[in-house]
């Protein structure tokens, strides 16, 4: 049997489990198994070897179980880095993508600002008028520092941290398989300057940094925190109701639980004019804008995603 011919007989039997995308799904286990890329599937439509078989008939088993397709691969694409997933951790989304991206803008902007500081005119007489003052704005950034809360897979802290060789991130997350999945994925990528912790939220900083690091602040806090209303989650597609980490879903009766607990503590964490980004569930900007606006943070900004979802938020901590 070719390689054309074995994914049209996975694909077939892929469409009667009611998977969407059997084409491609087909194309990804033949592809995977046979250790070539999809281009080469069509170019050369290889013979399969006998030998190949159990592997990619195994594979498609499990997918007809509504097994995430990632879980089985063991891998997604992120942002140009390849994250191993499996069971106990949640599977990177095109969305989560787009929060990496925009968080790069921000902290690219971030440094081009300081740069212009040092470089202008008028800061060198600040420099010789108020030296302090210049002081703080010169090294305000001068260590870069980010935290991911929620990091799951590491998936963003990564991104991060492999655009910013300089710049010291972490990562925090409750789940012990989530941390594992993380340290892993930094080691594969060969990303040095990220450190993962396991704990809720804020305290493992808390708990193991601030005790090392006097006055620890971060120029920038991001978080794709679970967000799904609690009542909807049995609502939704096998391949996540029945497979990812419910603790990596589930936002509270609302959805907004982690929004109410990450805003009001992110105060504390973020340097003065650093940035928060949260990504979003569809209808919560207004609800998560208006939790921001009570504490007091200032330039908020809600990015949509490529669907027109309302997404992304962005805010500042403004100059005390």
């Amino acid at each position: 049997m070719n390689a054309h011919e074995k994914i049209r007989e996975i694909a077939s039997f892929l469409k009667g489990y009611g998977i969407d995308d059997a084409n491609r799904e087909a194309e990804l286990i033949v592809s995977y198994c046979l250790g070539i890329d999809r281009a080469a599937l069509y170019t050369d439509n290889p013979q399969i070897l006998e030998e190949y078989i159990p592997k990619i008939d195994e594979f498609v088993k499990r997918r007809s179980e509504r097994e995430p397709l990632q879980y089985i691969l063991g891998y997604v694409e992120f942002y140009g880095l390849k994250i191993k997933v499996g069971e106990g951790v949640l599977i990177p989304r095109p969305e989560t993508e787009l929060l990496a991206e925009e968080a790069i803008k921000i902290v690219s902007s971030q440094q081009s600002a300081v740069s212009s500081q040092k470089n202008s005119k008028q800061n060198s007489a600040l420099s010789t008028q108020h030296p302090a003052l210049y002081s703080s704005l010169v090294t305000r950034h001068s260590s870069l520092s980010i935290l991911d809360l929620c990091t799951g897979s590491g998936c963003v802290a990564l991104a991060l941290a492999r655009e910013f060789p300089d710049a010291q991130v972490y990562g925090t997350d409750i789940s012990e398989v989530a941390i594992g999945y993380a340290k892993d994925n930094a080691e594969f990528n060969g990303i040095k300057n990220a450190s993962f912790l396991q704990g809720n939220l804020f305290e493992p900083i808390e708990k193991n940094l601030k005790s090392q690091i006097s006055n620890l602040r971060f120029d920038l806090i991001v978080s794709n925190p679970p967000y799904i209303q609690r009542d909807d989650i049995k609502s939704l597609q096998p391949e996540i109701k029945d497979w990812e980490p419910v603790e990596a879903l589930d936002g509270g009766e609302g959805g907004l639980d982690y929004y109410r607990a990450i805003i009001p503590e992110a105060k504390g964490y973020l340097k003065e004019g650093g940035h928060l980004m949260l990504e979003l569930g569809m209808g919560q900007a207004d609800a998560v804008k208006k939790i921001a606006e009570d504490k007091g943070l200032i330039d908020i900004f809600i990015k949509k995603d490529y669907a027109g979802i309302e997404r992304i938020f962005i805010a500042k901590l403004g100059m005390v």
